[in-house]
């Protein structure tokens, strides 16, 4: 058959074979002793690395597989070169981290969401609470700029928890729940919660720091989209550390998302949805890197965590209906 040799990433005929003696490079060294044998993919990369040391090569491939010839004059020149590149680059790119199992928990996240609903039905009642007939549950725990800045902090929970209507609920419930569970499927129902109330609360606060003193907002869609900055920092990292290309691509399909599903809609409020996605963002960096060194919780932490994060809403709704009334 014609000889190729390789010019760049072009392969041409060899009108010149014949004027000087061409010696096959054997892959005797590494892990590739002496088969003879040789993958497309190795012999194209070792073409483009004697290449780049400026010896010629040519490509042959045959029923025996295919072959890197070098002139016989740079025989030990091209295997020393070889050598060195596979010893730089053994063992790279390093083995993909074990995957966890996820966490079966479901049911437990979905009761959570189940709750959301109930409290939101609770909120529409004529209830007497504190003396108040009716209670007006979006005037005490709205996330209202102004009196947040005031000492009311309440507020950074309870505005997660509160809706303006069904429509709000369902939107926030459909679109959530799905990262929700996920999240909480992959690193427990506890830490789950706990990140996503510390996004919630963040994201909140940053907000109050950037709004008017009068601007107002209810919904958990902060906490939703913390959810969403959450998981797309666990898989960035995990890319990161497990030497893939492009780490950042869940990052950037995260913010495709926002961008999609976070600046719709008249009464969308764009600055929770932002600070709630990037809060997300450096707790999700911050949480992988802690399952990296000492793994998911265990069920006891689990508990506890799921503990504090109830124990906090709690007492931010007895703050709001203690002191709210203004």
């Amino acid at each position: 058959m014609a000889a190729m040799i390789i010019v760049g990433d072009m392969e041409i005929p060899d009108d010149r074979e014949q004027a000087r003696g061409w010696v096959a490079i054997r892959p005797d060294f590494g892990d590739w002793e002496a088969t003879g044998i040789l993958s497309e993919r190795r012999v194209r990369r070792w073409a483009l690395v004697l290449d780049s040391r400026s010896i010629p090569c040519r490509i042959e491939s045959g029923s025996a597989g295919w072959r890197l010839l070098v002139p016989s004059e740079y025989d030990m020149a091209a295997r020393e070169q070889l050598r060195l590149f596979e010893e730089e680059n053994r063992g790279w790119p390093p083995p993909e981290p074990p995957a966890q199992p996820l966490v079966d928990n479901r049911l437990t996240t979905l009761s959570v969401l189940v709750l959301l609903a109930t409290f939101h039905n609770l909120t529409r009642l004529d209830l007497s609470l504190f003396g108040h007939r009716p209670v007006d549950w979006v005037g005490i725990g709205s996330a209202r700029a102004g009196r947040i800045l005031d000492g009311e902090v309440w507020r950074l929970v309870t505005a997660l928890t509160l809706h303006s209507g069904w429509l709000h609920l369902l939107s926030n419930l459909t679109l959530g729940g799905l990262f929700i569970v996920w999240l909480c499927r992959e690193v427990g129902s506890g830490a789950g919660w706990s990140l996503l109330l510390a996004a919630g609360i963040l994201g909140n606060l940053t907000n109050s720091l950037a709004q008017p003193p009068a601007h107002s907002s209810v919904g958990a869609s902060t906490l939703v989209f913390g959810a969403v900055g959450i998981l797309a920092s666990l898989n960035a990292v995990r890319s990161r550390l497990g030497g893939r290309k492009h780490p950042l691509l869940p990052i950037v399909a995260a913010l495709a998302l926002l961008a999609l599903l976070g600046t719709e809609g008249k009464n969308t409020d764009l600055g929770a949805h932002l600070f709630g996605f990037l809060f997300g963002v450096i707790l999700g960096s911050v949480a992988e890197h802690l399952l990296e060194r000492r793994g998911r919780p265990g069920p006891g932490l689990n508990a506890l965590l799921s503990l504090i994060a109830a124990v906090a809403v709690g007492a931010a709704w007895w703050a709001a209906l203690r002191y709210g009334w203004k």
